[in-house]
C-alpha cells in the first residue's frame, strides 16, 4: 500500500498558523475534512450488497408499466425530499412499509448513504441481528461489544433499522424496541426503518380473504412492536407506503 500523501498546508499536523494584526494561531486545517465522508461510510456497517446501492441506479419500471412507474417514482421523490432537508427535528425519521420485493432496502441504504456524506454519523442494523447482540450482552460470558449493541442503537446518530418486526413477539422484544424508538423520538435522533409488516393507517390490507372466502388476519407492525412503539414511531416518521410492483431484486436483475 502506498504511504498516504502528507498535506503541503500543515505537513501532517492538522493545524496550520494564521498571523492576525495583534495574534497568531492555529485554526485546524482542510485536510482534516477530506476523506471524511469516505470514514463515516465505512463505520456504518453497511453490507456489501448495499455498498453501492443508490438513487441514482434504483431500478424503476418502464413506460409498459406506467402506474408502477408513477407511483415508485413519486416514492423516490418523497425519500430524497427526506435526505435534502436532513435533519428535519419535527419528523426525523422515515419508514418504509410494503411486501418484501419492492426495493424499501436499496432506498433506505440510499438515504442513510446520502445522509452520512452530508457529515452525519450513521449506522446500519439487521433488525434480528441488534435484538440478537442486546440479548447476548444480557450474559456475563458475553464480550464488551455485545454489552454496546443496546447503547449503541440508542445513540446512534442515525440509526437504520432494516426488516422491523422480523422477530417472534416476545415481551422482551417488544420492551426492548419501544424503548429504543421511544428514545430516539424524544431526543429526536434520526431513525430509518422498513418493514413487511402491513399497517392499516399506512394503506396496507391487514385482512385477507383465505380459498374459502373467510376472513384471514395478518400480523401487523403493532402486534410485533406494541402499540406504543408504533405510535412513537409514527409520530417521528415519514411514512411511506410502497406499491405493489413486480419483486425488485428480479426486475433489477433484468436490468444487467
Amino acid at each position: 500500500m502506498a504511504p498516504e500523501a502528507i498535506c503541503a498546508k500543515c505537513g501532517g499536523t492538522g493545524f496550520v498558523i494564521v498571523e492576525g494584526v495583534n495574534v497568531s494561531g492555529a485554526k485546524p486545517c482542510d485536510c482534516r475534512s477530506t476523506g471524511r465522508a469516505g470514514r463515516l461510510e465505512g463505520r456504518a456497517a453497511i453490507p456489501p450488497l448495499y455498498a453501492k446501492t443508490s438513487f441514482d441506479n434504483f431500478s424503476v419500471p418502464g413506460p409498459e408499466n406506467p402506474i408502477a412507474r408513477r407511483e415508485l417514482t413519486g416514492v423516490l421523490l418523497t425519500i430524497k425530499n427526506f435526505v435534502r432537508d436532513f435533519k428535519n427535528d419535527s419528523r426525523p425519521g422515515l419508514l418504509l412499509i410494503g411486501e418484501p420485493g419492492t426495493g424499501k432496502t436499496h432506498l433506505a441504504v440510499a438515504a442513510l448513504r446520502q445522509i452520512v456524506e452530508k457529515g452525519y454519523e450513521g449506522l446500519f442494523c439487521d433488525y434480528q441481528t441488534l435484538l440478537n447482540s442486546i440479548k447476548a450482552g444480557y450474559d456475563p460470558a458475553s464480550g464488551s461489544s455485545d454489552k454496546e449493541a443496546y447503547r449503541t442503537a440508542l445513540e446512534s446518530e442515525v440509526l437504520l433499522l432494516d426488516d422491523l418486526g422480523a422477530h417472534r413477539v416476545t415481551d422482551w422484544v417488544e420492551d426492548t424496541v419501544t424503548s429504543i424508538i421511544t428514545y430516539r423520538c424524544n431526543n429526536r435522533k434520526a431513525l430509518i426503518a422498513t418493514t413487511n409488516l402491513p399497517d392499516a393507517d399506512a394503506g396496507s390490507a391487514v385482512i385477507d380473504k383465505s380459498a374459502m372466502g373467510r376472513p384471514e388476519y395478518r400480523t401487523t407492525l403493532g402486534d410485533r412492536i406494541g402499540a406504543r412503539g408504533r405510535s412513537r414511531l409514527f409520530e417521528m416518521c415519514t411514512v411511506v407506503r410502497m406499491p405493489l410492483v413486480e419483486d425488485y431484486r428480479l426486475r433489477k436483475a433484468r436490468t444487467f
